[in-house]
């Protein structure tokens, strides 16, 4: 692991010069980025048709095109938000300004997942170039077609002092994770982002931790029904449900659960036909462990959709369960697979309180055309984000930051927010030398009225 120390040894000393700092070298790079993704877009869904299965569409859909989206919105938006914010000055300060200057970290370390493996390490590159760092790069060892494209793209287009990358499996991230980087940014599951904390802590190293949870689909009876159906299933089945923000369950009022179920199940089969293993649009399952994970779930509760499975495909067909309760398998961790089970309630309330007395899940979704069933359900759970009568969009934006709560993340990115996290925020007061208050300063014996005055 000598060449880790190497690498990142070089990259301090490269970010010492400066010359990261400078917004145009800032904007070339991001130029840089961009024309070779571009450049590679056939080799990169060629790598995720072989690692994931994922169809053209979904693959520029949801890796490419979102890459693509926030290179050219931090191109544009870059000189405006790393100006130096003025803010107001309390009269504490009587002649003096307040600002706020936006600097780069040092040196950044992004572990990235398996499930987007493209989009998951390229947006949070984005943010650490804008925000002007040097970067090392972590791809996961279960896409190594992705990972390989990953790596031609960053080796043809940068110096390895500032960006490098490093594959390799779980003793690679160890030995990452054991030097002092300025921050880390990772995303994956809550377990592994417990031992990249905790390692983190050790330096006292800043951390972005993007991770995942049961996220609620929670339905009201007042809605449209075929609508609602088919983005739920279209947001659940997505890259077969390995995505951290897929509705993990559903949550369905009682009087209208059978007919969304039917929705649901005729809305699967008008995506992926009557066989969907046939289908080009059904990404498989990444790994014979998770596959195996997976079709334990199939043993409890009434599979009223799907349940065929293929091992030596790694394929499961859309499934829905129906009667299960949170003491079942597959109520006590995360999916992360297309399996949907069910629950009803009778009361909104009911749903808070089985919410609440879970972990915080990093997204909720909200299908209700009543205004008040919406704002209570936003008042009374805290979670990372979501949307209300629609599934996953809110990730799609680069205008609002997306992250977790509590067990489902620390903080944020996308658009600006992806400079903000990889930017230290310096606050100054620059002071005057025309005036000077005397009363700060010894002997205070006569002057804590005045005070006092001053800050009412």
């Amino acid at each position: 692991m000598d060449n880790i120390k190497g690498i990142l040894n070089n990259q301090k000393r490269y970010f010492y010069t400066g010359e990261t700092r400078a917004i145009n070298f800032r904007i070339e790079k991001l130029k840089i980025l961009k024309r070779a993704i571009v450049k590679y877009e056939n080799e990169i869904s060629n790598a995720l048709k072989i690692d994931l299965y994922k169809s053209e569409f979904e693959s520029y859909a949801t890796e490419i095109g979102i890459v693509l989206d926030e290179i050219n919105l931090a191109v544009k938006k870059l000189r405006k938000w790393s100006k130096p914010l003025r803010v107001k000055t309390p009269i504490t300060n009587f002649l003096a300004s307040s600002c706020i200057y936006s600097e780069p970290y040092g040196v950044t370390l992004i572990i990235s997942p398996w499930n987007y493996p493209f989009q998951l390490l390229m947006a949070p590159l984005i943010g650490s170039i804008a925000a002007g760092n040097c970067s090392v790069l972590k791809p996961s060892e279960y896409t190594p077609n992705t990972s390989k494209v990953i790596t031609k793209i960053i080796n043809e287009s940068f110096n390895e002092e500032f960006i490098a990358i490093v594959n390799g499996g779980v003793e690679v991230s160890t030995a990452l994770l054991k030097e002092k980087f300025d921050y880390i940014f990772f995303t994956g599951s809550v377990l592994v982002g417990k031992v990249v904390m905790e390692a983190a802590a050790k330096n006292l190293t800043p951390v972005t931790l993007e991770l995942g949870g049961k996220s609620p689909c929670i339905v009201d009876k007042d809605i449209d029904i075929r609508l609602a159906a088919k983005r739920i299933a279209w947001g659940k089945f997505l890259n077969a449900g390995q995505t951290c923000v897929a509705p993990d369950y559903l949550l369905v009022h009682k009087d209208i659960k059978k007919e969304l179920l039917n929705a649901i199940a005729k809305i699967i089969r008008e995506f992926f036909g009557d066989n969907p293993k046939e289908s080009h649009d059904l990404p498989r399952i990444i790994s014979k462990k998770h596959f195996n994970r997976l079709i334990e779930f199939l043993e409890e509760g009434e599979i009223i959709v799907g349940g065929e499975h293929d091992k030596e495909e790694l394929y499961i067909s859309p499934t829905i369960i129906d009667n299960v309760t949170w003491e079942n398998k597959v109520m006590q961790d995360e999916i992360f697979g297309p399996i949907f089970p069910v629950l009803e309630y009778n009361d909104l309330s009911e749903v808070i309180t089985m919410v609440n007395n879970y972990p915080k899940p990093l997204a909720v979704y909200i299908f209700s055309n009543n205004k008040q069933v919406q704002k209570r359900i936003l008042h009374n759970i805290s979670f990372g984000g979501g949307c209300i009568n629609d599934t996953i969009m809110h990730v799609a934006s680069s205008y609002i930051p997306f992250g977790g709560v509590g067990c489902s993340g620390v903080g944020a990115y996308h658009g600006k927010a992806s400079f903000d996290t990889f930017s230290h925020k310096k606050s100054i007061v620059k002071k005057s030398n025309v005036f000077d208050v005397a009363l700060r300063y010894p002997p205070y014996k006569y002057k804590v009225k005045l005070l006092k005055k001053i800050f009412k």
